[in-house]
């Protein structure tokens, strides 16, 4: 119960007003209220919760690549392909190259990643990383004059037997009588053509004719047996390629004498049952042997090429063949 305001004194009127105007007392209303505490590093004080909070460094953008926050703290993260530097946030390249990239046979780094690349010869596979073999003998049938090989990483021209290789995809013929890789004695003669050689007797002449030279036979007129036979017979070689194209000249004929108010008439005596060759008189005194169809080797022609000489004033009438051997290779080349 309060006391009477009447019987009270003044100033212990005054006292017990104020008294009722600010209610019970409390222990602590002597004591200043808490406004901050200090929190470790990595937090700062939340006045709302009056806790201290983790300090999400990230948003800052400390970091040159990625940011994770941490309690307290935060880590810097790089892209593939990069590591952090010393400073822990910038982010470096990394030399996946040096780092045992997974490449098989070529590696180059580049900004934040590598490429794989291959020798020549070779291909990127699908995956990125190894390399196949190019077959390039499949691409084309024209790298190679006659055989191509794939190799790994590379190709090479081969020629058939009795040729060799001129620079690095053309096929030449070995002249094994030029070379002397040839068997044949003394008694003969060694004869290239295209892929091999022939070895022919130096004498060829047969009865009734005589040897007189090199490749050279002479009937004797006083010989009855030589009435009807040609004069002379004059041995010579040649070679062509198979499928050579047509008409092609392939060898002339020349008279080695004239005789005034002579004729001279060539043509194809023996040899050529199927045509593939005839005559081309040029002039009086030569002609030419023409090639009439493609020929495939390898084959062997022998044509007895006559000459006949005619005067009819004088009544003269004379022979000479001309025995050609042509040997047909087995290639175009």
């Amino acid at each position: 119960m309060l006391p009477c305001a009447s019987c009270l004194p003044g100033s212990l009127m005054l006292w017990a007003l104020l008294l009722l105007l600010s209610g019970p007392a409390s222990p602590q209303d002597s004591e200043e209220p808490d406004s901050y505490t200090e929190c470790t590093d990595g937090y700062e004080w939340d006045p709302d919760s009056q806790h201290c909070r983790d300090i999400d460094e990230c948003r800052y953008r400390y970091c040159q690549h990625r940011c994770v926050n941490l309690p307290g703290s935060f880590r810097c993260q790089c892209e593939p392909g990069f590591q952090l530097g010393p400073n822990n946030r910038s982010c470096v390249d990394v030399n996946e190259c040096d780092m045992g990239a997974p490449c098989e046979q070529r590696c180059f780094n580049s900004y934040g990643t590598f490429l794989c690349r291959c020798h020549q010869g070779y291909e990127l596979h699908r995956d990125g990383f190894s390399c196949s073999d190019i077959d390039e003998c499949s691409y084309s049938s024209y790298l190679c004059q006659y055989r191509c090989v794939n190799e790994p990483g590379r190709f090479s021209c081969h020629c058939p037997q009795g040729y060799q290789l001129l620079a690095t995809r053309l096929c030449q013929d070995i002249d094994e009588c030029e070379s002397g890789a040839h068997q044949c004695s003394e008694a003969q003669t060694c004869v290239n053509f295209h892929g091999g050689y022939r070895c022919v007797d130096t004498n060829r002449c047969m009865e009734p004719y005589v040897q007189v030279s090199d490749n050279r036979c002479l009937c004797p007129a006083s010989n009855p047996l030589c009435r009807e036979q040609p004069s002379s017979i004059v041995h010579r070689y040649m070679t062509i390629t198979s499928e050579r194209s047509v008409p092609a000249d392939v060898f002339q004929i020349q008279a080695t004498s004239v005789y005034p108010g002579a004729y001279n008439a060539f043509q194809i005596r023996a040899g050529n049952s199927q045509g593939d060759f005839y005559i081309r008189q040029i002039n009086n005194v030569s002609a030419m042997l023409v090639l009439a169809r493609p020929v495939t080797g390898p084959r062997e022609y022998v044509l007895d090429l006559e000459m006949v000489t005619m005067n009819s004033l004088m009544s003269y009438r004379a022979s000479s063949v001309l025995r050609l051997t042509v040997f047909v290779g087995a290639y175009t080349f």
